[in-house]
């Protein structure tokens, strides 16, 4: 099945401006733009996927193409990056049936998770909208703790049903209240998998009440009853940490040494 990796990377970042170009330390402690260290997570899927960025700012799109990858220069009045995805569908005619939003700021996502998230909508046909959530180990649950005492809002937390489609979606913890053996904490991953006829459709509707409430874009399918599929994968070495505000590189940095990615 047809499938196209498209990397959302705006430089107005609210909380970070400028955050695609930041300079991320790896293994060998060489610092490379951030922006390329997620464009290699996209090409580790393979070839059978082509790779996009998409993109309100011309230097990203030029650290883009000396990387090899095709650019587009999305207009800035894309509210999140499920928007700019369906832009730079619109802007380069792209013909794929899986579109994936493999997020500018996430370098520590492992291309096994992209893979994955494709296999599940080639296996159900059904499945509109796809994405990773990972069981939180003791120490991660402390960290999230922590940040959410401190004032820090990042990680996003989901809950699903039975079935593995997502019931919500928040930055606050969810369950409140859990953690325990019987009722884990999953943190949510920032990649989807969309078919092209629900990317479509979430382009074409206004952002809901939700959706503006907790900022995250997401939420828009679940109010528009289009489901959204689950797919819990292993947390790599390091986390999965994405890069939402300055102090997290420190994270990033230090999950990229332990996976000795230069």
């Amino acid at each position: 099945m047809q499938a196209a990796i498209i990397i959302p990377a705006r430089f107005e970042s609210t909380r970070f401006p400028g955050k695609p170009l930041a300079r991320i330390k790896g293994a060998t402690a060489i610092e490379r733009p951030l922006i390329s260290r997620t464009v290699d997570v996209a090409r580790a899927v393979g070839a059978q996927c082509g790779v996009l960025v998409a993109t309100d700012d011309p230097r990203i799109a030029e650290i883009a193409s000396a990387a090899g990858v095709q650019t587009a220069i999305i207009s800035e009045m894309c509210l999140n990056g499920t928007e700019r995805c369906a832009a730079a569908v619109r802007e380069v005619a792209l013909d794929a049936e899986i579109i994936v939003n493999l997020q500018g700021d996430a370098p520590l996502t492992p291309p096994y998770a992209v893979a994955r998230l494709i296999a599940e909508m080639a296996a159900d046909p059904a499945v509109m909208v796809a994405t990773p959530m990972v069981r939180c180990a003791p120490e991660t649950v402390a960290r999230l703790r922590a940040d959410e005492a401190a004032g820090r809002v990042g990680a996003t937390t989901v809950v699903a049903d039975g079935a593995g489609d997502a019931l919500y979606f928040s930055k606050r913890i969810l369950p409140h209240g859990g953690g325990g053996a019987e009722c884990p904490i999953f943190l949510h991953l920032g990649l989807y998998a969309y078919r092209r006829r629900a990317l479509e459709h979430y382009a074409a509707v206004d952002p809901t009440p939700l959706e503006q409430a907790e900022g995250l874009e997401q939420l828009r399918f679940l109010d528009e009853g289009i489901r959204v599929r689950m797919v819990e994968i292993e947390e790599p070495a390091g986390g999965l940490w994405e890069i939402n505000n300055p102090w997290d590189i420190p994270y990033v940095e230090h999950a990229l040494g332990l996976r000795g990615i230069a």
